[in-house]
């Protein structure tokens, strides 16, 4: 089958300081050719990063820029590599172009449904290229005004999921691939950020140590650190349907957040 869509696969604005925050499972479109092959659960997109650009409005004050992925990670999952490589090895992992949820449900009405070499292959060209050349060229623009950028790579998760861990995940999962995408000290303070914030558990390179774009990308040697923040939806909204928004939630968090993305912000500038 024929990829087609009649979306832009992202949408940017630019900012004035060093710091780019990412938000590649943000988006919610599935174009009507795919989403008449998914099942109904499917065409829910529960697996998205729900309400996070309105979660860190915020860093627009900071003169952040933004990128906001437009369509689903059903679609094409813009934090995996290109290759389909997996994340994590011999761990339960969803792919670049998934066919099943979180939950290790179909996400295809059939088999004979799901995507093909080919189709991948368009929807890579469409969707995750376009993506990655805007994150790869604002990195460098802020690179070489600035001498020093923080990426900020934004994303939420159900904070229970058997599928990946075990339990309850930690609230805050501050991840620098192991510390090779970020400064060492800079993800020490992060770290002892989240570690203050009132009624919220933290850790750093847990079961979360960044995905492709965190670890592609972070590169401490040019200047350019970048960091994933895997987040609990508890945190801020509505894990289940239909995944309200919960401002006053959300509000207890957020100052955490800002006191982050501004130690950041001051590392880029120190």
């Amino acid at each position: 089958m024929r990829f087609t869509t009649d979306r832009p696969a992202f949408e940017f604005q630019a900012g004035s300081a060093p710091l780019l925050v990412s938000f590649p499972h943000a988006g919610t479109y599935v174009p009507a050719g795919v989403a008449e092959r998914l099942t109904e659960e499917a065409n829910h997109v529960p697996d998205t990063d729900w309400h996070l650009p309105q979660l860190y409005a915020f860093v627009k004050a900071l003169g952040a820029s933004t990128l906001v992925a437009t369509h689903s990670r059903y679609v094409m999952d813009l934090n995996r590599s290109p290759d389909g490589a997996s994340l994590y090895p011999g761990q339960s992992v969803t792919g670049l172009c998934p066919i099943d949820t979180f939950d290790d449900t179909p996400l295809y009405l059939d088999p004979a449904l799901q995507p093909d070499d080919a189709e991948i292959a368009q929807r890579r060209a469409a969707v995750w290229q376009p993506y990655h050349d805007q994150l790869r060229a604002e990195l460098d623009r802020l690179q070489r005004v600035h001498g020093r950028v923080v990426l900020w790579d934004a994303h939420s998760i159900r904070s229970v999921l058997p599928r990946f861990f075990e339990g309850q995940l930690p609230d805050l999962n501050l991840g620098t691939a192991k510390g090779e995408s970020c400064d060492a000290a800079l993800a020490a303070d992060l770290l002892a950020i989240a570690q203050q914030a009132p009624g919220h558990t933290a850790v750093l390179n847990g079961r979360f140590t960044g995905g492709y774009i965190t670890r592609h990308y972070g590169n401490p040697a040019r200047n350019i650190h970048a960091v994933q923040l895997e987040m609990t939806q508890c945190s801020y909204m509505q894990e289940t349907l239909p995944f309200h928004y919960l401002p006053e939630r959300a509000a207890a968090i957020t100052p955490t957040l800002e006191k982050m993305l501004e130690k950041a912000l001051a590392f880029a500038t120190a």
